[in-house]
Formats: C-alpha cells, sequence, structure tokens
C-alpha cells in the first residue's frame, strides 16, 4: 500500500509501512525548513527511507537536516536509509563523513528491504 501527504514540498509517501521521504534536484538552505518538515511528518515510526536519487546538489542545510533526523530516530531506537545515486550528492557524504554516520542505498528498493548498503565514495 501506498499513501501520500500532499501538499509539502518534499513528498512523503507510506510504502509498506515506511514514510519515504523524496526530495528534489536541490537541497540547500532555501528548502531545508521544508525537508526538515516532511521528516516531522514522518514522526512515530522506526525507520525511515530518505530518497535522493534525483538530488544533485545538498548543501550543509541539507546535510544537518540528515544528521538532526537520523539523531532523532536512533534516540527512538530507529534508523534512517538513504537512497543516493547521483556523484555529486555522494561526494559530499564522503567528504563531510556523513555517508559513514547513515546507511546509504543504489535503490529505493534496497532501502525499503534493507538489502546491503551500498555507499561507495567517489574520490
Amino acid at each position: 500500500m501506498v499513501s501520500v501527504m500532499a501538499g509539502q514540498p518534499f513528498e512523503v509517501r507510506i510504502i509498506g509501512g515506511v514514510p519515504v521521504v523524496s526530495a528534489p534536484e536541490e537541497i540547500d538552505i532555501s528548502n531545508a525548513g521544508d525537508f526538515r518538515a516532511a521528516f516531522q511528518s514522518a514522526a512515530g515510526h522506526s525507520t525511515v527511507v530518505a530518497d535522493l536519487s534525483v538530488t544533485e546538489y545538498c548543501d550543509s542545510s541539507g546535510l544537518n537536516v540528515l544528521v538532526r533526523a537520523l539523531r532523532r530516530l536512533q534516540e527512538q531506537g530507529g534508523e534512517l536509509r538513504l537512497v543516493a545515486r547521483t556523484s555529486a550528492v555522494l561526494r559530499i557524504l564522503n567528504v563531510t563523513g556523513v555517508g559513514k554516520m547513515l546507511k546509504v542505498y543504489a535503490s529505493l528498493e534496497d532501502a525499503l528491504a534493507d538489502r546491503a548498503p551500498t555507499f561507495a565514495p567517489t574520490c
């Protein structure tokens, strides 16, 4: 079953009981608050997937949202799974070390099934 929490710049879908926060091509200071709000709308779930598969740019404000969401989920015994495929996003995850904190997957299907995280540094 898939349901959508509409009316948000960052779409939140529930797939098999797991909230999936889908991000646009760019995450920066101008939309980081909306990114944070999307994670807040997924509160109450032990696992959340952040789908950055189409994201080409993510600045430090976007990374901050991811790290805070991760910490909140871990405090509640949960986890954040991240889907990232673009070289720019994989690079920033690698350079900042954030990729080592998160479970990073190559596809949404892998993240939902919790199949072998595939974080691959690009530099």
